[in-house]
């Protein structure tokens, strides 16, 4: 994955330079980058965190789910420059901000849907070589598996984040983070690495798995 470090931040090269997406700065040098802010992209607080096992080439093909108005999208899609984005958004009016972002950045295309219903937008994504999924609910782990189960390719992929308070509001964050990995398990998947986000997210932990076949 095609990261840079500039001065103590991480940053991705910028796909469409002059502009920002999220007010993010922008750094001239040989290129322009952009630095990517951990307290607005989960991705990058796992990064920033520690995560390593994350693979991204610039052909990449992402299904990202809880696309929100873009911003961890945006840096993905300045690493998978030759590839594609396929960015699910329950809300109209986010998704809005997506179809906006996607006029500047031909790789994302953005799809107007609900994660918990993969089939009904399984017509129109290919195959991924990531399920990216950062959806605060409390069935967030089980739309993951059912999106992976029906989009990642057999030698992808998946990523979620997963917010504790989101899932219960009582029971201690370390009881539900190992409560969600044992449902993955269960259901045949493999978790290669993990990451808490913390300082930059409270009670969250980013979980990466593949297949075990």
């Amino acid at each position: 994955m095609k990261v840079y470090l500039k001065d103590g931040n991480i940053a991705t090269k910028n796909l469409n330079p002059g502009t920002s997406v999220y007010g993010e700065e922008l750094i001239q040098e040989d290129v322009e980058y952009r630095i990517w802010n951990p307290r607005r992209s989960k991705l990058a607080a796992a990064l920033l965190n520690g995560l390593k096992n994350l693979e991204l080439d610039d052909a990449s093909k992402v299904l990202y789910l809880g696309a929100s108005t873009g911003t961890t999208v945006s840096h993905i899609s300045d690493i998978v420059i030759n590839g594609r984005i396929y960015a699910v958004e329950f809300s109209p009016t986010t998704a809005k901000k997506l179809v906006q972002l996607s006029r500047q950045r031909p790789n994302i295309a953005p799809i107007l849907g609900d994660a918990t219903k993969p089939k009904e937008y399984m017509n129109i994504v290919e195959k991924v070589d990531l399920v990216y999924c950062d959806v605060a609910q409390p069935t967030q782990t089980e739309l993951f598996m059912k999106n992976m189960n029906l989009i990642l390719k057999d030698d992808g992929m998946g990523m979620i984040t997963i917010k504790a308070r989101s899932i219960d509001v009582v029971q201690k964050p370390k009881k539900i983070f190992k409560q969600e990995e044992k449902k993955l398990i269960e259901k045949g998947f493999k978790i290669i690495d993990k990451v808490k986000l913390e300082p930059y997210e409270k009670d969250h932990i980013a979980l990466v798995v593949e297949k075990n076949f």
